[in-house]
C-alpha cells in the first residue's frame, strides 16, 4: 500500500499501527460516515478480504427484504382486515370470504407488480447515471477529477494529501466510475434480482398479512362471532408485529412498544371506520 492511503481520513484508522508500509488493507477499519452500500463498493476495488465484504452484501440485502416484509405485511393487516370487519357488518360469512379473497388476491398482486417495476425503475435509473459517467470519465476527465478533489474536502482530506489518492482512484476507469457513482450521487448499484424478490416479498407478505384476520370467517357460521374472535387475532398480531418492526430497525424496547401501540392504532381505526361506514350505507 502506498504510504500516503495508510494516513488519510477517508480510510478510516487503523487496528493496530502498521510496522511496515507493505500492510494489507484489510488491517483497515471503515470510517462510519460511510454507508455500507458505499463500503462494498469500494471494499471491491480496493482488495479488502472477502469476507467483509460478504458480510456487508447480505447486510444490505437482509434490510432491503425487511423493509419490503414490513410494507407488505403491514398493509396485509390493515387494508383486508378493514374491509373484512365492515363486510361482517353484513352478517354473512360467505360475503366476508368472496370479499376479502378478492381484495386480497388483487392486493398482492398490485402490490407485487407495483414493487417490481420500482425495482426495474432503480435498476434502469442507475445504468443511465452509470452510464454518464463513464462519458464524462473518458470526454471530460478534468472535471470529473476536480469533483474527487470536491468530494474529498468534505471529508476533511486536503487537496495536497488527496492527490496520491486521486491519482491511484483514477488509474482504473472502473474504480473512478464506482467512486462516483457511490460518492458524487449516492447510487449504489441495485442487485439485477432485486426487482423479482422485491415483488415477491412484497407480494406474499400482503397475502399472508391479510390471510390471518380472515380465517375465523372460514370456521364459524356468525359473522359478528367471526368478528371479534378476528379482532382478537388481529389486535395481538398488530401488537407483535409492530413490537418487531421497530425492535429489528431501531433496536429499543421503547421503540418497539411505541412500534406496537402506533400499528394498533392505525389498525383499529382502518377498520372501525370501514366497518361504520358500511354499516351505515347497509343501514340507509
Amino acid at each position: 500500500m502506498p504510504a500516503h492511503a495508510e494516513s488519510s481520513p477517508l480510510l478510516g484508522r487503523p487496528r493496530t499501527p502498521p510496522a511496515e508500509p507493505g500492510v494489507e488493507r484489510g488491517q483497515w477499519v471503515s470510517s462510519p460516515r460511510l454507508r455500507p452500500a458505499m463500503i462494498n463498493r469500494v471494499s471491491s476495488s480496493t482488495h479488502l478480504p472477502a469476507a467483509a465484504a460478504h458480510v456487508e452484501r447480505h447486510s444490505g440485502g437482509y434490510d432491503a427484504v425487511l423493509r419490503d416484509v414490513i410494507l407488505g405485511f403491514s398493509d396485509g393487516l390493515t387494508v383486508p382486515f378493514a374491509l373484512t370487519a365492515g363486510l361482517s357488518s353484513l352478517g354473512s360469512t360467505r360475503i366476508v370470504i368472496m370479499g376479502g379473497l378478492a381484495e386480497l388476491f388483487s392486493g398482492m398482486i398490485s402490490m407485487g407488480l407495483g414493487a417490481y417495476l420500482a425495482g426495474v425503475s432503480e435498476r434502469q435509473h442507475w445504468e443511465a447515471e452509470h452510464a454518464r459517467e463513464c462519458w464524462e470519465v473518458d470526454h471530460v476527465p478534468d472535471e470529473e477529477r476536480s469533483e474527487i478533489y470536491d468530494i474529498l474536502a468534505r471529508y476533511g482530506v486536503t487537496r495536497a494529501a488527496a492527490e496520491p489518492m486521486v491519482s491511484q482512484l483514477c488509474a482504473d476507469k472502473t474504480t473512478w466510475v464506482n467512486f462516483m457513482m457511490d460518492f458524487e450521487l449516492s447510487l449504489p448499484e441495485p442487485d439485477v434480482s432485486r426487482a423479482w424478490v422485491s415483488a415477491a416479498t412484497m407480494g406474499l407478505s400482503y397475502f399472508v398479512g391479510g390471510l390471518i384476520p380472515m380465517l375465523p370467517y372460514f370456521f364459524m357460521d356468525q359473522a359478528s362471532q367471526a368478528l371479534l374472535v378476528s379482532v382478537a387475532i388481529t389486535v395481538v398480531i398488530l401488537l407483535l408485529f409492530g413490537y418487531a418492526k421497530n425492535w429489528l430497525t431501531i433496536r429499543t424496547k421503547k421503540a418497539g412498544v411505541w412500534g406496537a401501540l402506533q400499528t394498533l392504532v392505525i389498525g383499529a381505526l382502518a377498520a372501525g371506520t370501514s366497518y361504520a361506514i358500511v354499516r351505515l350505507l347497509d343501514t340507509n
